[in-house]
């Protein structure tokens, strides 16, 4: 058996019935509507009617008597005939006259027309009969008596006739007053039923429409990944049902999915933490690997350096070298912190710099382009004397050495520039450096021995490694040089917090 509940019916199916409702409902208003107007109408044509039948009956009447004359005088052939045809629509039309008599004065003076009408008749055939019997005494005594009913008939017609008019019109105002009221209330009625059919339709369309409006407001918030929305549970057996029951389906399989991507993001989050910590863990053993790896040959040479200034000079110098020394070997053993901010770097620096200074003279000039100001930026401890050292170095070549030590800043980074007059920095061993520090890692000997054959030490690997490790990027050290003996300029670039 077919369902036509509400839930089994399809949308075009629910509309279809709910236009055709509405147009069945209209056309049946129309029809009421129309209905009761031509009524009203009839109510007010009728209202003249008996005017008309009268004025109808009268006009038979006399072109009988007219007929009866004609034929009275002339006694001719068309005449008889013309008498019995008009006679015989006027007994017709005299039929529908009032057959009895009433004390209503309008249809007592229609019964005595009648009546009247009927002696009129009779009046009219003897005196036609007489006349065809060439009886002329006796046409003449009834053509008298036709002429005088007739004459009287007119009278009473005419009265008659005055009597309807005046019913007719108080039936006609009464009537117009009627069909006035009656427009009055077919539009209060149209207006009210087209009203409630409006009604209807928007509660219809509503009720079909409003779950749609539901799956859209849902479907909204799942594309705002907004996905605690609660399921529909439609029963429904149309396409709304249909919709919503796949929504609930697609809804439960997304939230299964976010599950389990939470759970695999969950694990892999746990995995990635231990990876980094593992990370952190190497990098720092790396780091302080590269921090005990200092070359202890300095250490020997600048203690002959005091012993032999003991021997020369007076106590006082001395005592001074050997604080400056102290200073220096203090910074790097007894100091338990990885960093150091720019500013401990340069006094470091100002140690060495006195100290080499003491060891070769005037062989040596050291210039500092730095604005006043404190440097408080952190980078890895021991990080330019190893620099300054190799400017040292690659300038004593020369008649004399001049090492330059520049800082500058910029939107992006802090700027530390160490330069020397020295013979250069050869491009393959430039590339060797590099390739050493990224190397590193994997603890590659090859090119360590290679570099240290190339009397360039660990010292600039050591640092280039370090600088990398600590700020995470490769970008912060470079070499740069123009050419053989045009000397080299180690660039740091500290990133700005």
């Amino acid at each position: 058996m077919i369902n036509f509940s509400k839930k089994s019916l399809s949308i075009r199916t629910r509309i279809i019935l709910s236009v055709i409702s509405a147009i069945v409902a209209m056309v049946a208003c129309l029809l009421v509507t129309m209905r009761l107007n031509q009524n009203t109408m009839e109510k007010i044509g009728a209202s003249y009617k008996t005017n008309t039948e009268l004025t109808k009956i009268s006009t038979n009447i006399a072109q009988t008597e007219k007929a009866m004359e004609t034929y009275v005088q002339y006694h001719t052939f068309e005449s008889i005939d013309s008498y019995y045809h008009f006679q015989s629509l006027s007994e017709d039309s005299v039929l529908e006259l009032q057959k009895y008599p009433s004390t209503d004065e309008v249809l007592q003076k229609e019964f005595r027309v009648k009546q009247i009408i009927i002696s009129f008749f009779t009046f009219s055939k003897n005196t036609v009969i007489a006349c065809r019997a060439n009886n002329n005494a006796d046409c003449e005594l009834w053509y008298a008596k036709s002429l005088k009913c007739y004459s009287y008939l007119q009278n009473e017609l005419l009265q008659l006739s005055t009597l309807f008019m005046q019913k007719n019109t108080e039936v006609y105002n009464e009537n117009q007053k009627n069909y006035d009221s009656l427009m009055q209330i077919s539009f209060i009625f149209i207006f009210v039923f087209f009203t409630l059919i409006l009604l209807v339709l928007y509660f219809s369309i509503t009720s079909i429409t409003k779950p749609l409006a539901e799956i859209s407001t849902v479907a909204l918030r799942v594309a705002n990944r907004d996905f605690d929305v609660p399921l529909f549970n439609n029963n429904s057996n149309n396409e709304i049902g249909n919709i919503c029951r796949a929504f609930d389906r697609m809804i439960i399989s997304i939230r299964e999915y976010i599950d389990t991507i939470w759970e695999k993001a969950m694990k892999e989050t746990e995995l990635k933490e231990k990876e980094m910590e593992m990370s952190e863990l190497y990098a720092d053993a790396q780091l302080r690997a590269l921090q005990n790896q200092i070359n202890p040959h300095f250490l020997f040479n600048t203690l002959n350096t005091g012993a032999q200034l003991a021997m020369m000079e007076g106590a006082d110098k001395t005592c001074y070298f050997m604080e400056q020394v102290a200073d220096f070997f203090r910074y790097n053993i007894q100091q338990k912190n990885q960093t150091a901010t720019i500013d401990e770097e340069l006094s470091l620096v100002d140690n060495f710099v006195y100290i080499m200074k003491v060891r070769f003279g005037e062989r040596i000039e050291f210039v500092k382009n730095i604005l006043s100001g404190k440097y408080s930026e952190l980078l890895p401890k021991m990080t330019l004397q190893p620099l300054v050292e190799n400017c040292i170095k690659h300038g004593l070549q020369n008649m004399k050495g001049i090492v330059t030590l520049s800082i500058s800043k910029d939107s992006y980074f802090t700027i530390i520039s160490i330069s020397d007059n020295g013979c250069g920095f050869p491009n393959d061993v430039k590339k060797q450096i590099f390739a050493e520090v990224e190397n590193s890692s994997s603890s590659s000997k090859n090119n360590s021995t290679d570099l240290k054959k190339e009397n360039t030490g660990t010292g600039l690997v050591n640092v280039i490694s370090r600088l990398r490790l600590y700020f995470h990027r490769n970008d912060v050290f470079d070499i740069k040089s123009d050419g053989e003996n045009k000397g080299t300029t180690f660039i740091i670039r500290i990133p700005n917090v």
